[in-house]
């Protein structure tokens, strides 16, 4: 794999109700399952592709300061935001433009994570 990233964690402290949010905003669920002793929600992606997972750890704590993920929500972002005031989180920048480079968003999960949202379409 020649990308810059390989893998991101999503910290939660409540793992469930973070499970919940992603499952409500995204259209393909998290798989659950427990690796290294910590619960997992692992993303859906393509075998070659960047992977991640909502984690629960004792060393994770939830942030909107610092590195920001973008999540591929490729012709549903005005779904995935509308899903994500209905499921507990806020927008904090609404869809905008990026030129050729298609449309971003911004919100902020249940646990109080900053994630980017991201669409061509």
């Amino acid at each position: 794999m020649n990308n810059a990233v390989n893998w991101f964690e999503i910290p939660a402290q409540q793992f469930d109700r973070a499970v919940k949010f992603y499952n409500s905003i995204l259209k393909t669920p998290l798989r659950e399952e427990t690796f290294g002793g910590m619960p997992h929600a692992v993303f859906s992606s393509d075998k070659e592709a960047v992977a991640g997972a909502v984690v629960k750890g004792d060393h994770l704590t939830p942030s909107s300061d610092g590195t920001c993920i973008y999540l591929n929500v490729e012709g549903y972002l005005d779904q995935a935001l509308d899903s994500t005031a209905k499921s507990g989180g806020n927008v904090i920048m609404p869809k905008q433009s990026i030129g050729e480079n298609g449309y971003i968003a911004m919100i902020v999960d249940t646990e109080g994570n900053r994630v980017g949202l991201h669409s061509m379409k």
